[in-house]
């Protein structure tokens, strides 16, 4: 019990850095506060990566609901009632007789033999 409280007062008054045990291995502590450092850093930055992507999420699919119901308005306003009434305002009616095909005939030209 008298080593534990010995050791930690140790480290509280400083008094441990200036043995020769502690200054062999400092580059080795600063390794490890270096990689504790970049382990909190990539930490975050996976956090920030993922709030990002949760956004984008959400604003494709906003997008896809979007498309959804601008392509079923716009099936609905290409239906031959909805442009017939559309262009009723400008005079153009729709037709009641239906279409007839036109044939043309051409006579054969001659084969030249020669």
């Amino acid at each position: 019990m008298k080593k534990v409280i010995r050791s930690f007062q140790s480290v509280v008054s400083g008094n441990f850095l200036s043995r020769e045990e502690t200054t062999r291995l400092l580059p080795f502590m600063l390794f490890l506060s270096l990689l504790a450092l970049i382990y909190i850093a990539n930490g975050y930055y996976a956090e920030a990566k993922i709030r990002k992507q949760n956004k984008l999420t959400g604003e494709l699919k906003e997008l896809h609901s979007e498309y959804i119901i601008t392509k079923s308005d716009l099936m609905f306003m290409s239906k031959q009632s909805e442009v017939a009434k559309s262009t009723a305002q400008f005079g153009i009616k729709e037709s009641v007789v239906p279409p007839k095909k036109i044939v043309v005939q051409t006579d054969k030209p001659e084969t030249h033999s020669d």
